[in-house]
């Protein structure tokens, strides 16, 4: 599950905010720890590199957007189905970020 943020939005709610949905976020993923649905998730960083057979920019056009791929989840889910219903459950769709989650199935084998 990607995680899709409006940053300029999450800069205006303030810190406070950001804090309160870092919180709410916690409990979700203990929960999901404690369903066995989580394997990994990790905030992204506005820092990185776009790279292109021709060049690698270390401001690429990504960081001027106004959505950004803010953090992702890996998780364990029987289906897509599961998985969108797990996704619907996040905090950060409940509390007012300007979210979304985008959903995609990965193949670890």
């Amino acid at each position: 599950m990607l995680v899709r943020e409006d940053l300029k939005e999450r800069e205006k709610k303030g810190p406070e905010h950001f804090d309160h949905c870092i919180r709410m976020c916690s409990d979700w993923i203990e929960s999901l720890v404690q369903s066995g649905n989580l394997l990994a998730c990790d905030p992204l960083t506005s820092k990185g590199s776009y790279v292109t057979l021709e060049q690698v920019l270390s401001d690429g056009p990504f960081i001027e957007a106004k959505e950004a791929i803010s953090g992702y989840f890996l998780i364990h889910a029987e289906n897509l189905e599961q998985a969108n219903s797990i996704a619907q459950r996040c905090p950060l769709l409940l509390n007012g970020v300007s979210a979304a989650i985008e959903v995609r199935p990965i193949n670890l084998s």
